[in-house]
């Protein structure tokens, strides 16, 4: 029986990545995978451990051009060391900093989780193509709309007073989560991207961007901001894809974008999620709201 993937995981590398005129330092968690042909009983695993060192140490000389760039030569060079494997499969994760902040004055280096994706394929002519993926996720808050409302209703009953219109588009109570949205863009070969970028998207369909440093009126700002604009993971993924045509004009329309988001809820017992993949095309061709 020939398997698909076959390989290593959990791998922790420290990896230098050149970009946007600085240095950055990654520390990186692969998995690497090539399929198994039905005539052969294993995988030669310690190759794949090989060729992650050998690229890990050639960056601390030569940096890597980006995360998915590496993840793309690792796959290019399992199909090499592997000669019987028609499929190879790279996967990267690494945590990433940025100083960002609720104010200049209190900006500090907060973490994000960069994605990188390099799928190589063997054709029958020998020759080898290489898919690359690279996106991010980014934790920050949603308030719920539906509590909100329902919180509205019930205090006005308690408190007249609220009726008033001029109270109609005042921020109300309601429960927080911390949210997850990630966003991997399947990059079809004339589209680049940068991962701070990726992440701006991702901060600004949340409720609110959550921040390490924040005194008590800071605190009271990120919520007022996460109330005032309430929002189910439906709303954080639609606002975060419709986006994408304007935030990234050079993405050309066969481009692919998967997109995921998850609420890890305050007062239920669940998470809630919502995911969705689409190409710039079908967004650009989406009807504005």
């Amino acid at each position: 029986m020939r398997l698909r993937s076959v390989g290593l995981s959990g791998i922790r590398k420290p990896l230098t990545v050149q970009r946007g005129g600085r240095a950055n330092n990654l520390a990186v968690t692969f998995r690497v995978a090539v399929d198994l042909p039905s005539d052969r009983k294993g995988s030669d695993l310690s190759r794949n451990a090989e060729i992650l060192a050998e690229v890990v140490d050639q960056t601390a000389t030569r940096p890597a051009d980006s995360l998915e760039s590496a993840c793309s030569s690792i796959a290019r060079e399992l199909l090499v060391r592997h000669p019987y494997a028609t499929e190879a499969l790279v996967e990267a994760s690494a945590e990433y900093f940025l100083r960002q902040g609720i104010s200049e004055g209190k900006r500090s280096f907060e973490d994000y989780t960069l994605l990188a994706e390099a799928r190589g394929t063997r054709g029958e002519s020998g020759s080898v193509s290489v898919a690359r993926a690279v996106g991010a996720e980014a934790v920050g808050m949603t308030a719920c709309p539906c509590a909100m409302e329902t919180c509205r209703e019930a205090l006005t009953r308690e408190f007249p007073l609220l009726a008033d219109p001029q109270f109609a588009t005042m921020p109300m109570i309601s429960h927080n989560q911390r949210n997850r949205t990630r966003l991997v863009f399947e990059l079809d070969g004339t589209t680049t991207v940068e991962a701070d970028d990726v992440i701006a998207a991702v901060e600004a369909a949340q409720s609110s961007p959550t921040y390490a440093i924040l005194k008590r009126g800071d605190e009271g700002q990120v919520v007022l901001d996460a109330h005032r604009h309430p929002k189910f993971v439906e709303d954080v993924l639609r606002d975060l894809l419709a986006s994408l045509p304007e935030r990234f004009p050079h993405a050309s329309d066969a481009t692919r974008v998967r997109a995921s988001t998850v609420s890890e809820e305050s007062i239920h017992k669940y998470n809630v999620e919502a995911s969705h993949r689409i190409s710039f095309g079908e967004l650009r061709a989406t009807p504005e709201r």
